[in-house]
């Protein structure tokens, strides 16, 4: 009797787990397949969702390579065309300017900084209410932590230096450069390398040296300058908010969970990569010099990128709130960092 009941039980359960409805999802990743981390990103997250809901939730992931629409993935998952997407907010800055901030902003929040603002300082509720107006819930999937100012082909003393430079940096680190006379060109990622080369121009920012290895940049530019324009470069996974909204709260933890373990995973990965490739770097090419700006330099760049932020915030309300929210808190962040890690640093490392 016994042995009658318990395969009774088996049978429900597995009839009960057999009719749970199922979900076959489509996500659109702005980093094509190969991209350290950023690449990697959306195939774990379709391995933990899919093993944690046994089978419930399945997803088919499509790189650009497939989708042709790197830069789109908002739009796709916001009318439905996508249920999920894998990107960075900050490249829909023109379609909405805010949605950068959820990104980085050029002298901003450190990663743990930004990551303390958003899970306790208010960040995450600002980011519901601004990211529901395009019919998104979002969740975030990895920082790539600080990126570097770029590879010149000749030293940056001053002001006057960057005057009719020729550089490739996009978003509102280009528009800051712009401010202070340089020539922001928007050259496609394929032929980045040959431009420099050619003299097409005269530098080139990218990410930092765990993705900048591969172009071989360090071949032809020898100045690499430490970064001011992209503190704390968080990516997110976008879901269409009508479906996200329709599912079973089991599943929705379930993709929050897995959420959380690629965006470890990919700051994780990105901070061992850039140490390696940095040693890397200077071992095989001694001759580069990493360096930083003048604070001349950095002043007018400082001066540019709040000019720039207090034009939006005076456009758009709720940028404004959103801004002075980050502002706030990085008044007292700030001054933790420096009294914890960046005392720490100064004080031990010599």
């Amino acid at each position: 009797m016994k042995l009658l009941t318990t395969l009774a039980i088996s049978v429900i359960l597995a009839l009960s787990s057999s009719a749970a409805e199922k979900y076959k999802l489509k996500l659109a990743a702005t980093y094509e397949s190969n991209v350290p981390a950023l690449g990697e990103a959306p195939k774990k997250f379709k391995e933990l969702v899919e093993k944690m809901s046994n089978g419930r939730i399945e997803v088919r992931v499509d790189y650009p390579s497939k989708h042709k629409a790197a830069f789109a993935v908002l739009d796709m998952v916001k009318s439905g065309q996508y249920d999920l997407g894998y990107t960075a907010s900050y490249f829909y800055k023109g379609k909405d300017a805010k949605l950068m901030l959820f990104t980085t902003v050029p002298f901003g929040m450190s990663v743990s900084e930004q990551h303390a603002w958003y899970n306790y300082g208010g960040g995450k509720e600002l980011s519901k209410k601004v990211f529901a107006e395009h019919n998104l819930v979002t969740f975030l999937g990895g920082n790539f932590g600080m990126q570097m100012g770029g590879w010149f082909k000749k030293e940056i003393k001053t002001i006057d230096d960057l005057k009719g430079l020729k550089l490739r940096m996009t978003g509102l680190g280009g528009e800051i450069m712009s401010k202070l006379g340089v020539n922001i060109n928007t050259i496609p990622i394929g032929e980045l390398y040959m431009a420099l080369e050619m003299n097409t121009i005269d530098a080139v920012e990218w990410v930092s040296p765990a993705l900048d290895i591969s172009f071989g940049f360090q071949k032809v530019a020898k100045y690499y300058y430490t970064g001011w324009q992209e503190p704390a470069s968080e990516n997110e996974f976008y879901i269409n908010k009508k479906l996200f909204d329709k599912m079973p709260e089991d599943l929705k933890y379930i993709i929050e969970a897995a959420t959380k373990v690629v965006s470890d995973y990919v700051y994780e990965y990105a901070t061992y990569q850039n140490a390696v490739v940095l040693d890397r770097i200077k071992k095989e090419h001694p001759d580069i010099k990493i360096t930083s700006f003048s604070p001349e330099i950095m002043d007018a760049l400082k001066k540019a990128t709040d000019e720039i932020l207090n034009e939006l915030s005076a456009k758009d309300p709720m940028f404004k709130e959103i801004l002075e929210s980050q502002r706030s808190y990085m008044k007292i962040g700030r001054e933790w960092t420096k009294i914890s890690d960046c005392a720490y640093i100064k004080n031990s490392d010599k």
